[in-house]
């Protein structure tokens, strides 16, 4: 695939060069974008967070530079934590007021280009128009090299010799169309050759202008997909100080962007603070709470915080500035998790209420999570129903259960053990079921454990009642920790400075109380 031999060559410029050329097909992105800010912009919500400053007051140029450099990040992002990133056109929804206005524009300009064709003599003003725009696209594809292709598409396609023939009626359309048609198929991917071949079907001149802009939108995207992939070695190599130098930009235009951080790192040093003093023998209350809470480390307080993100509130709760980038992965791990919970807890109460017959049973434990995960489908959409479908997964575990139990030679369930099983899977339906939060603390212990451990190359062993679902929670671990890992990398200085104010103001605190008692 070619790359337009005028794109910037250093990272940024190239991440700003194919955001502008791509405007339309990143548009969701930068809107995505900019809502967040607004979302979290202070004053936009209840806050109780420590107060900075008040920000200095912006210009309308400041602030839509910052949302470029902001939208600049977020692609930068894009493009390194998701291998499959690619550049797709926009597709506005089927009735859309918007695809209603673009539908309608469209058809008048074709229809014009249509009449003009038809009038005696033909008028060819918007046809030349348009072979402009088609010569200008063939020669955005050309890399420096292609000395001879260049020439060729300005000596054909010149549109001062264009306009002569069209005033002397000596204007062979038909043949400058299958010229670019040619050239198309010369400069296209290997995936655009059905398409190139379509067009030489195509006999009617309007229908086929609209044809080749169309497929000339295709290579467009190609070509930036080909950049995309061309910029991800590099960016590798420099996205840490990227989005660094980015997020430091952002910040010096809008200094209260820290505070959903500061007010997410305080939680998670309260609740590990709280959480180590009930941990303490109980007569340790005094100074044994006062050294329990005082041993927090930046690290530890960080790895909780990250936890804190997959119990997170996503509809009632902005998201912290320096993750929201990753806002849609982390919920996507949530909702994972939420479904491998649920999974977990069938299985265990399930392998309890059989025994010993079912637990080594080939294949057993794999139509279990089949069965629960085709149910749960669609489980956090408001209208999903999981009392009832909790319903539905005891009768068909209850049927498979009996099923694998006959085939084994072992004696079915009785009318009451399938009544008994069937009332403890529906139970999980409740927050506070014995099982259900059992199984989440151990999930949860897991990931805490994994992410302390991280920079080792082996995983932490798997908790107990844990071990039909080891190989779900170990790849959403190891998706986790990865995402963790690098937004440690670009945000840890800003991490170490909240926290540096954070763990000193509560030793002291701490050392007063001790004083005082």
């Amino acid at each position: 695939m070619s790359q337009n031999p005028d794109k910037p060559h250093s990272s940024e410029e190239k991440l700003s060069g194919l955001e502008d050329g791509q405007e339309e097909s990143l548009d969701n992105l930068d809107q995505s974008i900019r809502k967040r800010i607004r979302q979290s912009a202070p004053g936009s919500h209840r806050d109780d967070t420590p107060k900075s400053s008040p920000p200095r007051p912006v210009s309308i140029e400041e602030l839509m530079e910052t949302a470029k450099g902001v939208t600049n990040m977020a692609l930068a992002h894009e493009i390194v934590v998701n291998g499959d990133f690619q550049i797709k056109p926009a597709e506005l929804p089927e009735h859309s007021l918007e695809k209603k206005v673009r539908d309608i524009v469209h058809k008048a300009f074709w229809d014009c280009l249509e009449a003009q064709l038809k009038e005696d003599p033909p008028t060819y003003d918007h046809a030349i128009k348009l072979l402009g725009e088609i010569k200008e696209n063939l020669l955005s594809f050309l890399l420096p090299g292609h000395t001879r292709l260049r020439s060729q598409i300005t000596e054909v396609l010149d549109l001062d010799l264009i306009k002569q023939e069209a005033e002397n009626g000596a204007l062979d359309i038909s043949k400058l169309v299958e010229f670019v048609i040619g050239m198309m198929g010369t400069l296209c991917a290997p995936a655009r050759d059905e398409e190139i071949k379509k067009l030489k079907d195509i006999n009617e001149i309007v229908p086929l202008f609209r044809a080749i802009f169309s497929v000339l939108d295709l290579m467009k995207m190609d070509m930036a997909n080909f950049a995309v992939s061309s910029i991800r070695p590099k960016l590798m190599q420099q996205s840490a100080e990227y989005e660094r130098k980015k997020f430091q930009e952002f910040l010096e235009k809008q200094p209260n962007s820290l505070d959903l951080v500061t007010r997410w790192l305080q939680e998670a040093a309260d609740d590990l603070a709280k959480l180590r003093c009930k941990m303490l023998p109980p007569h340790c209350s005094g100074d044994g709470a006062t050294g329990g809470a005082s041993a927090l480390c930046s690290t530890a307080v960080q790895n909780q915080a990250y936890l804190k993100l997959l119990k997170w509130d996503h509809v009632n709760r902005p998201f912290p500035e320096t993750v929201l980038m990753d806002q849609t992965r982390f919920q996507e791990i949530q909702l994972e998790l939420e479904q491998l919970l649920l999974t977990g807890t069938v299985l265990l109460v399930t392998f309890s209420a059989a025994g010993s017959a079912l637990v080594d049973m080939p294949g057993f434990a794999e139509k279990i999570k089949t069965i629960v995960k085709v149910l749960l489908t669609g489980m956090h959409l408001p209208s999903f129903n999981l009392q009832e479908s909790l319903a539905t997964i005891g009768e068909k575990v209850c049927a498979e259960v009996n099923s694998c139990l006959s085939q084994h030679g072992f004696a079915p369930f009785s009318a009451e053990r399938e009544t008994g099983l069937k009332g403890q899977i529906q139970a999980a339906a409740n927050p506070d079921n014995t099982v259900c939060k059992l199984i989440d603390s151990r999930i949860e212990k897991f990931l805490e454990n994994y992410l302390a451990s991280s920079h080792q190359k082996s995983l932490p062993a798997i908790p107990g009642g844990l071990g039909p679902i080891q190989r779900e929670l170990e790849e959403i671990a190891v998706k986790y920790v990865r995402l963790v890992n690098y937004n440690k990398m670009v945000f840890s200085p800003y991490y170490d400075a909240v926290l540096g104010k954070i763990l000193t103001k509560g030793e002291s605190q701490l050392a007063g109380k001790s004083e005082e008692s």
